[in-house]
């Protein structure tokens, strides 16, 4: 008894050792984000991405309407969370191989046996009919694992397990970020759609108006040509936003994995106050909760446990099968106390020689702990890369809306008092024309800074870790 349990803690001492510890090593990247982008973190009152549900973050009705269509019916969410499934069936197996398979069995066996009779002094061949009947409950093949090869793989197994369901998870905030910078595209070509038809219906009056004052010997035809010129470049800008926004449509089906209701689609960019603010906070907080670091750690973990199955190969692997039941000739005897059996076959396999193969598969761990490491630490690196570009441009993108805006405002002005002039006989329409077209471009990139900035808001929130 005494042996049994000095052997018994012995094996637990050694497979202590044998199990290698995981502590997480610090962060490959500095502790705070670099000098321009830490200027453009938010107010501390802001909330972290982290903390912040999509559903409050996307204020917009429509696009929460779209989000959620996309959650329920997109199929690519929909196979990472059958994966999910999968893996954590192959866990629940995996974890199994730690107790005993018992199993009950019932056999009964008919048989016949040649016996030689004695009848008036010659031997007679005669067949005999044996029956025999019994009824086992046992264990197959029961691996008492005292080394912790068993417990390694049913670890390695669960962080595999863990490993996808943060990878469902990155891939549902992948999936709301990609549904929504598609719908601000789309949002952003019918706006510029609309404001092509606009210049266009206005081009089409000053033509128009032209014409009439050609016929009447007052306009030269070279404005009248002028106008016309302007009239078609609004015509292929109808043409084109038209194509794009159908294409945007379309790109936006596929996301959402059905068609949306046309009541859901917008007819222009909102406004930039629709996305809720956020705080960056500081890299270890950030980084360490994104689903995607959150999943190499997971593998590195695994690969940790792997080590320790591949070092508990070395040593013995002691099995037991083992099972008590009845035994009888007789049916109606099978309970009775004399048919009684039991069995018990302890097995212990000693590894001796197998030319370096469990050599070379510890080997193989190793790496592969190595290559996990390797993994986690770039995941981080281009984690804290996405996130210094996406708060660098914040601000940067806000401060060129600033200036757009006021450019339009101007040329606005410009094209006003340029329009007045030749109307007064002042100028020719040539004036006109640059101011309209300036004003026409400076609005189109107005459209485009607003749709990028939003965009960038959108990306911010992916890269800090929000959407669930």
């Amino acid at each position: 008894m005494y042996r049994t349990l000095l052997v018994l803690g012995m094996a637990a001492c050694l497979t202590g050792c044998l199990q290698p510890r995981y502590s997480r090593s610090s962060l490959p990247v500095p502790p705070a984000w670099p000098q321009n982008a830490a200027a453009q973190t938010s107010a501390p009152v802001a909330p972290q991405a982290t903390e912040t549900k999509w559903q409050e973050f996307f204020t917009d009705k429509d696009l929460q309407s779209v989000i959620e269509l996309a959650l329920a019916n997109n199929r690519d969410l929909r196979m990472a969370a059958l994966n999910v499934e999968r893996v954590q069936a192959l866990y629940r197996i995996q974890r199994a191989e730690q107790y005993p398979n018992i199993s009950a069995s019932f056999s009964a066996d008919d048989y016949r046996l040649p016996k030689t009779a004695t009848v008036a002094g010659f031997s007679v061949p005669k067949a005999v009919t044996v029956e025999q009947y019994s009824v086992n409950l046992g264990a197959a093949s029961w691996e008492l694992d005292l080394f912790g090869r068993v417990r390694s793989l049913k670890r390695q197994a669960l962080e595999q397990y863990l490993a996808t369901e943060q990878a469902r998870s990155a891939a549902q905030i992948s999936l709301v970020a990609a549904v929504a910078n598609t719908y601000l595209t789309l949002a952003a070509d019918r706006e510029n759609l609309r404001l092509a038809q606009a210049t266009f219906d206005a081009q089409q009056s000053s033509y128009e108006l032209i014409l009439r004052s050609r016929d009447a010997g007052i306009a030269s035809d070279l404005d009248l040509r002028q106008a016309q010129s302007q009239v078609e470049a609004a015509r292929v800008d109808i043409a084109r936003y038209t194509g794009q926004a159908t294409l945007d449509e379309n790109a936006l089906n596929l996301l959402v994995g059905t068609p949306v209701a046309p009541g859901l689609l917008p007819n222009e960019l909102g406004s930039d106050r629709a996305l809720k603010d956020l705080s960056a906070g500081l890299p270890s907080e950030v980084l360490l909760r994104r689903p995607d670091i959150l999943m190499a750690e997971h593998q590195l973990k695994g690969a940790y446990a792997n080590i320790g199955a591949a070092r508990a190969a070395f040593f013995p692997q002691i099995t037991l099968t083992g099972g008590a039941g009845y035994m009888s000739s007789d049916l109606t005897d099978l309970f009775t106390g004399g048919s009684k059996t039991w069995n018990f076959a302890p097995q212990v396999v000693m590894p001796i020689f197998d030319a370096g193969s469990r050599r070379a598969n510890l080997k193989v761990a190793k790496v592969d702990r190595d290559f996990a490491i390797a993994g986690y630490d770039k995941a981080i690196q281009s984690a804290f890369r996405e996130v210094s570009d996406s708060l660098t441009l914040r601000t940067r993108l806000m401060e060129q809306q600033d200036a757009q805006q006021a450019l339009v405002n101007s040329l606005d002005e410009t094209y006003r008092l340029s329009d007045a002039r030749y109307k007064a006989g002042i100028d020719s329409y040539l004036s006109v024309l640059v101011a309209q077209r300036s004003l026409y471009g400076a609005q189109q990139g107005l459209v485009n800074l607003r749709m990028a900035r939003q965009a960038n808001l959108v990306t911010l929130y992916k890269v800090l870790g929000g959407g669930a």
